[in-house]
């Protein structure tokens, strides 16, 4: 017997429909997630792999080694003053740099970085690992509603001449935005060279 034209398009439709969902939706799933994993993380090293940081804002440049001597820190400060560093401050930054991820990449010119607040930038984190390899993480502005910062991972141009620039969680600007006093170990800022309170006189007897 033989089909209508109509009931044959119809046919053909559907096959081609259920065809394009198997490849799309199953066969091409698992492609599609390793691709979008891969452009969501920050960075690919891990905790244990970072020998050294060197953290600047506007306001502080602080450089930070590891402790390879059993102590009571895990991180030192080397400048601009020689301290143990507050390991949960460090360890906050160091995990934000580990499991961080971009919610979206956007491709820009050059010429447009001040625009989101990267050039200059309000942070620079510069990372040293063991095997002497080295990242960067420049923090530039908010977005428009706050939930995202603009920023920059080892910053290179692209074949167009664009750069990519990230959305980061704000939460990095929590971390990196500290007075030196934050950073350093609770109860190392030279206490010892406080003045002593004044002794109030003893009461005159009559």
């Amino acid at each position: 017997m033989k089909l209508p034209r109509t009931t044959l398009i119809l046919i053909l439709l559907a096959l081609g429909l259920g065809t394009f969902v198997y490849f799309y939706e199953i066969k091409g799933a698992s492609v599609r997630e390793e691709v979008k994993e891969k452009k969501q993380q920050i960075f690919s090293f891990a905790a244990d792999d970072v020998q050294s940081l060197t953290v600047k804002t506007e306001n502080v440049t602080l450089n930070l080694e590891r402790n390879n001597n059993a102590g009571d820190t895990k991180w030192l400060i080397k400048s601009p003053t020689v301290s143990p560093a507050n390991d949960p401050i460090v360890s906050y930054l160091m995990d934000l740099l580990v499991k961080g991820k971009s919610d979206r990449i956007l491709s820009i010119p050059a010429n447009q970085l001040a625009d989101f607040g990267l050039n200059p930038p309000q942070a620079t984190i510069n990372i040293n690992l063991k095997n002497q390899k080295t990242h960067q993480l420049t923090l530039g502005k908010p977005d428009f509603n706050r939930r995202f910062l603009y920023a920059q991972a080892d910053p290179t141009p692209q074949p167009d001449g664009n750069i990519n620039v990230l959305l980061v969680s704000t939460d990095f600007e929590n971390a990196v935005k500290r007075e030196l006093s934050e950073w350093q170990q609770p109860g190392d800022n030279n206490i010892k060279n406080l003045p002593s309170p004044v002794q109030p006189n003893p009461a005159k007897t009559k």
